[in-house]
This record gives C-alpha cells, sequence and structure tokens, in this order.
C-alpha cells in the first residue's frame, strides 16, 4: 500500500537535495577563488560534522559508536563520500566553471542508479525508472557537450569530477549495505567528522595554511556551505539513502545541473550553449518521470524500500 506521509518525507528531502545542492556549486566556486580549497573543505566538514553529531547525541538521544566495525563504517564512508568525492570535486572547480562542474556531477545518478542493483539490498529498477535514467542520460550527453576546445587543466579536472562521482556512488551503496548501530543523523555527522579530518590533514601537510587569507566572499561560501549544505543536504540525503530506491536518489544528479547551471549564468557570467540548454530541458523530463506521481516516487517497491535500523 501506499504511504502518502512516507512519499511526502521523500518529496521534502528530495527537494531539499535539489535546491541546496544545486546552489552550492556557486558557493564553492566562489570559495576556491578565495580560499585554499583543501583547508576549506576540511574546516567545513569538521565543524558541520561535529555539530550534526552533537545534535544527535543531545537532541535525539543517539549514543556514540561502542563497536570497532561502527568507527570503521564511518570511516570507510568518509572517505569515500567527503575525502575522494568532496576533494576531487572541490579541487576541479578551480578549473572548471560551476555549470560545467555540476553537469559531470550528474552521471552519479546513473552510477547509483546501475549499481544499486547489486548486492544484498539491491533495488530492481521499474520500467518508469529505466525511461527516465535513459531519458536523463541522453539530456546529460547533450549538456556535455562543450562550447570550446578543452584544455589539458579541463580534461584533467574533468577527470577528476567524474573520480568523485563514481567514489560517491560507492559511498552511497555502500551505507545502504552496512549493517550499523548508529541513527542516520550520528552516522552523517560523523561520516563528514572523519572525511573532514581527512582533508584538514591534507591541507595542513599541503602548506594550505600559509595561503589563508579569508575575505568576505570567502567566508560567506564557507558558512552556507557548512550550515546548508553539509548539516541541512546531507541529512537529507542521508535519510534518502535508507528510504529511497537508488534511481530516484540519484536524481539529485540530473536537477542539481539545472539550478546550478541558472546561479552561474546570474551571478558568475558563465553560459551555455544552446545545445546544453535543450540538454538542460531534456533532464527535467527525465526527473519529472521519476518523481511525479505515477512514477518511481509513487511506486510500490520505492515505498517498500526496507530500513537498515
Amino acid at each position: 500500500m501506499r504511504d502518502p506521509r512516507h512519499s511526502a518525507k521523500l518529496t521534502l528531502a528530495l527537494s531539499t537535495s535539489y535546491l541546496v545542492w544545486g546552489s552550492s556549486f556557486l558557493f564553492t566556486k566562489l570559495a576556491v577563488m578565495n580560499l585554499p580549497p583543501a583547508l576549506f573543505s576540511g574546516i567545513r566538514f569538521v565543524t558541520a560534522g561535529t555539530l550534526l553529531a552533537l545534535i544527535a547525541r543531545v537532541w535525539s538521544g543517539s549514543s556514540w559508536p561502542s563497536r570497532l566495525i561502527d568507527w570503521r563504517h564511518v570511516i570507510i564512508a568518509g572517505f569515500f563520500m567527503v575525502f575522494v568525492s568532496n576533494g576531487l570535486n572541490t579541487w576541479a572547480m578551480r578549473y572548471l566553471p560551476s555549470n560545467q562542474s555540476a553537469l559531470l556531477n550528474g552521471t552519479s545518478a546513473f552510477w547509483i542508479a546501475g549499481l544499486g542493483t547489486f548486492g544484498r539490498r539491491g533495488h530492481p529498477l521499474t520500467r518508469s525508472a529505466i525511461l527516465g535514467l535513459v531519458i536523463g542520460f541522453l539530456g546529460a550527453a547533450l549538456m556535455l557537450l562543450p562550447k570550446e576546445p578543452l584544455s589539458a587543466k579541463s580534461l584533467l579536472a574533468q577527470a577528476g569530477v567524474l573520480t568523485a562521482c563514481f567514489s560517491w556512488s560507492l559511498g552511497t551503496l555502500y551505507y545502504r549495505s552496512i549493517d550499523t548501530e548508529l541513527s542516520s543523523l550520528m552516522f552523517m555527522g560523523l561520516q563528514m567528522l572523519m572525511g573532514g579530518l581527512m582533508l584538514l590533514s591534507l591541507g595542513l601537510v599541503h602548506g594550505d595554511a600559509a595561503h589563508w587569507a579569508p575575505n568576505t566572499s570567502g567566508l560567506m561560501a564557507l558558512l552556507y556551505l557548512t550550515f546548508f549544505s553539509s548539516c541541512l543536504a546531507y541529512t537529507a540525503y542521508g535519510w534518502l539513502s535508507l528510504n529511497a530506491a537508488p534511481a530516484l536518489i540519484g536524481t539529485y544528479g540530473y536537477v542539481n545541473p539545472a539550478i546550478a547551471s541558472f546561479l552561474g549564468w546570474q551571478f558568475l557570467h558563465e553560459h551555455l550553449s544552446g545545445t546544453q540548454l535543450v540538454g538542460m530541458v531534456v533532464i527535467i523530463v527525465g526527473v519529472s518521470i521519476l518523481t511525479l506521481p505515477g512514477g518511481s516516487l509513487t511506486d510500490p517497491k520505492t515505498l517498500a524500500e526496507p530500513k537498515t535500523q
């Protein structure tokens, strides 16, 4: 049977991921233009992770990890979803426009949906999910067509983003497959803390502290990414990882590029070609098939997704 309350929670969590993470590309671009990437990311995730873990403990009454296996899960997820994924994405933003970085991040949807059919909690793709993924893939292909020849640095940065997307997908599916006594909020907080400590260590070893010269734009971007992108959106995504099908989880990778491209055009004067704009529209159609009534969002297979805790 369909559960309207669960469907409403899915819609709210998806909307949060769409809007906040779609705008995060603009703020990340502003941040890397003003702050050392690894050090800034480390501060962001250590702060957000500590705050979420404390909220989970004090407000929700969640317990701290009491088993070594839970610490291992947190460290592994933090490595894939924060250190590798965010670290590479942030570094790549120094060489790519925010809209192009967002477009490449759309490939996460395909990895999550495809790899999500395997494993103990493998989730089969419905017909509407397959149709939405195919349409979304075509739209992403159109949006990836470059406006102008790419430089060697741009190609390397693109490869970094694609690697980051694969790492993010592996971390997502790892989180779905484990058995843990930790609440979702506690897990996400400690995951960010562990990944943030890795990034912070990398930044300090790299000598980022010597180049730390914060200004208004950089600090505003850091605050937004810490409290909205990390605390709010990561919490919503953690809930989705346990309560929605992989094909539906991955739809943020379709919508975010459209939001990021609009904001990049509006505030950073970035532009897309006509073909890329058509691709954006095609992507929205694919997402609609997955999320509107009658699609994966209201499919019993989605609503019946088992929880791990």
